[in-house]
């Protein structure tokens, strides 16, 4: 979404996405570096953030901004956030994936438990200044996904913008793109020797790293965490 925002913002433009690493031109919010770029960004801004919604300050509340919230599969998120802590210097270290599973599901990770940020994000006052969409969307049809977001966004892009965006938002370009792949933060910070931050990208790997056992007590967790809700989950998780 880092590479997807500006593009759509400026019409397709690629210059932002070629020229300024991702965290200047997308900014994270409530980061140290926040408060060094976001007044230089022209208006409309795009900032990213992992906040749960009850964390968001109160001039957000207050405030015109939109939010698209991306939601992912939660045993591909375990497992890309797995690999995260193992790169991410600055987090404590996984330790087997069994134990980063329950760190997991109790919510002993930043920013919680994964059914608690959903839940949060789901039950707002936003109305339609919310727009839901999952990664698995993305991977399965780009150019549906940035009609959508265009529409939502009010930027109504032509075809031609909306091609040549899908191309440039590809995994295997933004993995080359070295103001978005990472590669530009220190190895004190990321090391890309324990694992890359374009790792696959791609849908089901949790597949490959679930045992029986461990589905049974994923799914058993996340199911008993979201009975009652009004809203369903667009993925299966058997």
């Amino acid at each position: 979404m880092q590479e997807i925002l500006p593009l759509v913002l400026n019409g397709g433009d690629l210059t932002p996405v070629l020229t300024i690493p991702n965290w200047d031109r997308v900014p994270w919010f409530g980061t140290p570096r926040f408060a060094l770029v976001v007044d230089q960004l022209a208006s409309p801004r795009a900032l990213v953030t992992h906040f749960p919604y009850h964390l968001m300050p109160p001039s957000f509340h207050t405030s015109k901004a939109k939010v698209i919230y991306i939601m992912r599969n939660p045993k591909d998120a375990l497992v890309s956030s797995f690999y995260f802590h193992q790169m991410a210097v600055f987090l404590e270290d996984p330790g087997t994936f069994d134990e980063f599973m329950d760190k997991f599901l109790e919510g002993r990770v930043l920013f919680g438990k994964w059914t608690d940020h959903v839940k949060s994000w789901r039950h707002t006052e936003l109305g339609d200044r919310i727009m839901y969409i999952t990664y698995e969307e993305m991977v399965q049809d780009l150019p549906a996904a940035l009609r959508h977001i265009s529409g939502f966004l009010s930027r109504n892009l032509s075809e031609e913008a909306i091609q040549k965006i899908t191309e440039q938002c590809s995994f295997n370009t933004m993995k080359a793109n070295a103001m978005s792949n990472f590669s530009l933060v220190p190895k004190i910070y990321m090391d890309p020797d324990k694992s890359s931050f374009f790792r696959k990208g791609v849908v089901g790997d949790w597949i490959n790293h679930f045992s029986s056992v461990q589905l049974a007590r994923f799914t058993s967790v996340i199911q008993k965490e979201l009975e009652g809700e009004s809203f369903s989950l667009p993925w299966s998780l058997d």
